[in-house]
């Protein structure tokens, strides 16, 4: 049996890139022997209750470093790239006993070569400046420093076989490093049960951190004109505040709108699970998302979802035009449209229907296995060329690199 060291900053909830990484190890267990490498021991029973998996201390080998986590706090900065690059230092020193690393949190410095999962290039990721980065300059001193202080190379993250959580992700990674990603959805977190659409509430739920890029604001704004012109359809805000500005915003426009937008903060997955499979429709209006989790747990949950025409969540709807906009008016006139018309609506819903189970965690778990079996077949070369199969998209067939 194939032996494999996963590594991973963290895995516990919530979050998105944690539950890949929870629903990754998932789908190795049955096949591999896992050594699993994190800043701090994984509490599985919290893993398993927030993601739905099926996780046992028993099933692997854990080494931690919560030495190193301990010094880590002592900085006044968060250090967030030292911490990785010296995690990703330490798996090179261990990869010759293992016959692959994987690494789940973006691009990373794996040694020889091995596979990285990104949800975004690093390279695009322009976060704002905080107190202790003073400036542009200093962040690009930091990031050489600690670049030299670990061993960091570039052209050896160009080696891994990357797996990217979208066709938008994967188009990013080409012209940032000129590199082939394959695509992998991830799975949407935990189940959803089938409420016929009859049963549900001709209203709209938007789920995802409360953060200005997610433009919340915007989303009441079309919902308020859909009801200015008669459809009377109620929202429900489904999230976290990480932004505590732009949250008290949010509550104060909520509070305006309280006769039919309700804020749900940091509510218990059941009762999340309860209030999608209770409505008809999602909305989310965040631009270029890399994929957009929030999206496909709504598809997932049977909601017919109206996305933002960019990043990878036009995916997750099939890039069907009936649910993606450009401008709050065409959003406003096809979510009218949607719910005056009973045949489109019809039509509409068997769509959504027919999407539901790509996002599922069988799904992704069967992807993952064969892409590993196809890994220890074919896998990339010295020079970074990856087989054949390693650029094809995500597609309706399980297989990589066949096309229906």
């Amino acid at each position: 049996m194939k032996r494999i060291l996963f590594v991973q900053p963290a895995v516990a909830p919530p979050g998105g890139g944690e539950g890949l990484a929870a629903w990754l190890i998932e789908a190795l267990k049955r096949d591999y022997r896992l050594t699993l490498l994190t800043w701090q021991p994984i509490d599985f029973e919290d893993v398993n209750r927030y993601f739905g998996t099926d996780l046992r201390a028993s099933e692997f080998e854990l080494w931690t470093m919560p030495w190193a986590a301990r010094l880590a706090k002592l900085s006044p900065t968060p250090v967030v790239r030292l911490k990785q690059l010296y995690l990703q230092m330490r798996a090179r020193r261990y990869a010759e006993r293992f016959d692959a690393v994987i690494w789940a949190a973006n691009e990373a410095d794996l040694g020889p070569g091995g596979i990285q999962y990104v949800h975004y290039p690093e390279a695009l990721m322009k976060a704002p400046l905080s107190w202790y980065h003073f400036s542009a300059a200093t962040v690009r001193r930091y990031e050489a420093i600690t670049d030299r202080l670990t061993g960091f190379s570039l052209e050896r993250t160009k080696r891994n076989l990357t797996l990217a959580n979208s066709e938008f992700t994967a188009r990013a990674m080409r012209e940032v490093y000129g590199i082939d990603a394959l695509v992998v959805y991830p799975p949407a977190i935990g189940k959803f049960p089938e409420v016929p659409w009859e049963q549900r509430k001709d209203g709209f739920v938007c789920i995802g951190r409360i953060q200005p890029e997610k433009s919340i604001e915007r989303m009441i704004e079309i919902l308020a004109a859909v009801r200015a012109a008669g459809p009377q359809v109620h929202l429900h805000v489904v999230g976290k505040g990480d932004s505590p500005r732009y949250l008290a915003s949010i509550r104060r426009l909520v509070q305006a709108n309280a006769s039919w937008v309700q804020l749900h903060e940091n509510i218990a997955r059941p009762e999340l699970v309860d209030l999608i499979t209770a409505h008809r429709y999602g909305i989310h209006a965040m631009h270029n998302e890399p994929f957009g989790m929030a999206v496909a747990e709504l598809v997932t949950g049977g909601c017919a979802t109206f996305v933002h025409n960019s990043g990878g969540q036009v995916e997750i709807v099939g890039n069907d035009e009936r649910l993606i906009y450009s401008s709050t008016e065409e959003a406003v006139n096809k979510i009218i449209r949607a719910l005056r018309e009973p045949d489109y609506q019809a039509n509409l819903r068997s769509y959504v229907a027919s999407r539901r189970n790509l996002f599922g965690s069988e799904r992704f778990v069967s992807r993952i296995r064969q892409v590993m079996s196809d890994y220890f077949r074919a896998p990339p070369d010295r020079n970074g060329r990856a087989p054949r199969w390693a650029s094809s998209p995500e597609t309706g067939d399980e297989r990589p690199g066949r096309r229906p």
